[in-house]
């Protein structure tokens, strides 16, 4: 039986005034599609050993392709993000070390998407800046096959990948 978790010595915020949380498909015919969670949280727990861990939820109730309102109705419907069923896809990734952040490289961890769990991997971009989060966004990338989460619907019109594009930016909270 594995030991229970400990509580995070600190808690880091997502800054959700300063980061941007999107995805984006491509058409059989190569267009690129462009959609936003304007709605989203997360947080960083720095565990007691010094690796953090993240934690994000986005809200697929409030999804938008930016100008485009039947895409974005397609996108909240019940054969892509199924919004009203599934309102929230998270993923919380097993502990990693911090320097990942600065040299880039892969977070593993769990996403939930319209109910179904699998692992994953967000892949971070080496930072711009030494204090990465906080003076430069952190910028990560995670590509997901969409027919393993039930989002087999679109075959023939849209590509079987989707990729979740994150650029985040950190407050200190207070500690827990």
């Amino acid at each position: 039986m594995a030991a229970a978790a400990q509580p995070p010595q600190q808690v880091l915020a997502v800054d959700t005034a300063r980061s941007h949380f999107g995805f984006e498909i491509r058409t059989r015919l190569g267009q690129r599609i462009e959609g936003v969670f304007p709605r989203f949280e997360g947080r960083v727990d720095v565990l007691p050993d010094g690796r953090h861990q993240v934690h994000l939820r986005m809200f697929s109730r409030y999804v938008e392709i930016p100008g485009k309102a039947r895409y974005t109705g397609w996108m909240r419907g019940e054969e892509f993000f199924d919004a009203d069923r599934y309102p929230v896809v998270e993923f919380d990734s097993l502990p990693y070390w911090p320097e990942l952040v600065n040299k880039g490289g892969g977070i593993e961890g769990r996403l939930i998407l319209r109910g179904v769990s699998h692992p994953e991997v967000l892949k971070v971009e080496p930072a711009a800046c030494p204090r990465a989060g906080y003076d430069c966004d952190v910028v990560s990338r995670g590509t997901v096959q969409r027919g393993r989460y039930g989002m087999d619907s679109w075959q023939l019109a849209l590509s079987d990948r989707v990729t979740f594009v994150l650029r985040a930016r950190l407050t200190e909270a207070a500690k827990p």
